[in-house]
């Protein structure tokens, strides 16, 4: 999900990739991506785009939804996007800088536009362990590991934000479940943290839960709590809930601003 301040790391190529979120801009209307080799062997990269947006499931989990073609009503930068170069060999220890160019269409409207990008890597192997062979033959698994990174093109004026509302709540098992449906406004997509806060007559915060979020359309998701081990007395408790459109894992400048987002619920433990 929907994720620049640090690389990500394909473990089995041990290939790095840097940032993890790329904002271009119609002004430049050019960004770039490094990728870095520190591993024993060389691994064999492809780079490509597809356009897809994150959302929430029936239970409330996230995923990735993809659409193979755009209708013109989708906001795809899919088609006027290129990476140089697209196919490259990256030896142990070597870096490379790979230029992402956009060539917009002319008319094109105000707001924000998304696409994502694929790295993928083939190179090195893991043993296989556990096979009974006497003949001294090892047998190994090739690995190809495919990292997706968002990638959101901004003309003009964009602006961004959330309507928050269905908040619910429930104890299940050893947590806290919370559920609340997230309209986006404006021409953007929200990035932000939502952080909730389970609360006692007393003021005392029992649980809390942090969760980062890309809405992009509505969603609704499902995020849980762990509660005290002793578990919690009978009572009536206040959940408190905030929206706010900042990330730890992003640079501010790439974080439209938005209002925030508060909401609260009594919760009753029979």
């Amino acid at each position: 999900m929907a994720m620049l301040a640090l690389p990500v790391a394909l473990r089995a190529q041990g290939v790095l990739v840097a940032p993890h979120a790329i904002i271009i801009d119609h002004r430049t209307r050019s960004g770039s991506l490094t990728l870095y080799n520190p591993g024993d062997e060389p691994a064999e990269i492809t780079l490509s785009s597809f356009f897809g947006y994150p959302v929430s499931d029936s239970t409330g989990s996230f995923e990735l939804k993809t659409v193979d073609q755009p209708e013109p009503d989708y906001p795809s930068a899919v088609k006027w996007i290129e990476a140089f170069p697209k196919r490259m060999l990256l030896e142990p220890k070597q870096r490379q800088t790979v230029r992402l160019l956009a060539r917009p269409p002319a008319n094109l409207q105000d707001g924000e536009y998304w696409a994502r990008l694929v790295v993928n890597a083939r190179g090195g192997s893991v043993p296989v362990e556990g096979v009974a062979d006497r003949s001294g033959v090892s047998v190994a698994l090739a690995l190809e590991v495919r990292t997706i990174i968002p990638l959101q093109y901004r003309k003009g004026k964009v602006a961004t934000g959330v309507r928050a509302s269905r908040l619910d709540a429930a104890i299940e098992h050893d947590s806290l479940a919370v559920r609340l449906r997230l309209d986006r406004t404006g021409n953007a997509a929200f990035l932000g943290t939502l952080r909730g806060a389970l609360v006692d007559s007393a003021g005392k915060v029992v649980a809390t839960v942090t969760s980062p979020l890309a809405v992009y359309y509505d969603m609704e998701p499902r995020l849980t709590a762990p509660l005290p081990a002793a578990g919690l007395p009978a009572g009536r408790y206040r959940l408190k809930v905030d929206v706010a459109a900042e990330r730890q894992d992003l640079s501010p400048g790439l974080v439209l601003a938005a209002p925030p987002i508060r909401d609260s619920l009594e919760v009753h433990l029979p």
